[in-house]
């Protein structure tokens, strides 16, 4: 690690950190805390993905469904109007919303395979924006004078490394210029993020292999065609299984850096208490 200790942290002159663990638990909270101080650059993977590597899919996919409409398809052929992704930190639905999900098309979802070859896109995405992390942090310092940054990872980054292997190309190199922190949630965190997603199910990502066992089981357990699958009702099954399958690579992944728990996140107003946070994980790690 790079910062091996309490006192190496207090004297760093720039503190970097990589803040990862399931969304809902406080990254995006944290990230914006320490951004309002005027001193932390905030980094977010999700937002480079849907910009910078995704972009383009998004649009065209925005216009692909415009050009349905007579009225809109015209305009377009003609340049008269422009359709592009208004995506935000705090809003990635453009992001979430060409993921989608499989099945049934007349209930929204997609086709597997198209389903599989939007996950794939993402993945590769996910890796190139977090390999863009250190020239981020570079570039925070020489061009905007943030002397301060934060990676705001996805909740995925655990599905698109493997946490076991000790020579990850994407773990080695963030792990050679910030301090990885995990925001661990416990058992009534995990409930609640189910709670909330059974509200409100959103596309996500899932890794490869998870995603076409849970897919499997859960036509055997249902018996339905692939599509005639309610795409709402497979992500809502296939959430808690994601929850528990992440756990341990997450718990792999920490071993690189330290681990703080969602409660503890949720207490922080300000750098002051943001440092005082990371110092007593160093102290206890």
């Amino acid at each position: 690690m790079i910062y091996e200790t309490p006192e190496d942290w207090d004297r760093a002159t720039h503190k970097r950190v990589v803040l990862f663990g399931m969304s809902g638990l406080g990254k995006t909270f944290l990230s914006n805390a320490l951004r309002d101080t005027g001193e932390w650059f905030h980094y977010s993977i999700d937002y480079r993905i849907g910009t910078r590597y995704m972009g383009e899919l998004i649009a065209d996919n925005a216009k692909a469904h415009a050009m349905q409409v007579p009225f809109l398809r015209d305009l377009l052929k003609s340049d008269s109007i422009y359709i592009g992704s208004n995506i935000t930190f705090n809003n990635l639905a453009p992001l979430s919303t060409y993921l989608g999900k499989p099945g049934d098309p007349t209930r929204g979802g997609l086709p597997f395979d198209l389903y599989r070859e939007r996950q794939e896109q993402h993945r590769m995405a996910e890796i190139s924006a977090l390999l863009d992390t250190e020239r981020f942090a570079e570039r925070a310092v020489r061009l905007y004078g943030y002397p301060h940054f934060v990676c705001d990872s996805g909740g995925s980054i655990c599905e698109v490394v493997d946490p076991w292997d000790d020579e990850d190309p994407v773990l080695d190199t963030l792990t050679d210029m910030a301090l990885l922190v995990w925001i661990q949630g416990d058992a009534a965190h995990r409930q609640e993020l189910v709670r909330r997603f059974d509200r409100a199910p959103k596309p996500m990502y899932y890794q490869p292999e998870f995603l076409r066992q849970a897919w499997t089981d859960y036509r055997d357990e249902t018996g339905e065609a692939e599509d005639a699958v309610d795409p709402d009702a497979f992500v809502r099954w296939t959430y808690a299984r994601a929850l528990d399958h992440r756990q341990p690579r997450y718990e792999a992944m920490a071993r690189r850096g330290i681990t703080v728990t969602a409660d503890q996140v949720a207490q922080v107003t300000d750098a002051a208490s943001f440092d005082a946070l990371i110092m007593q994980a160093l102290e206890t790690r």
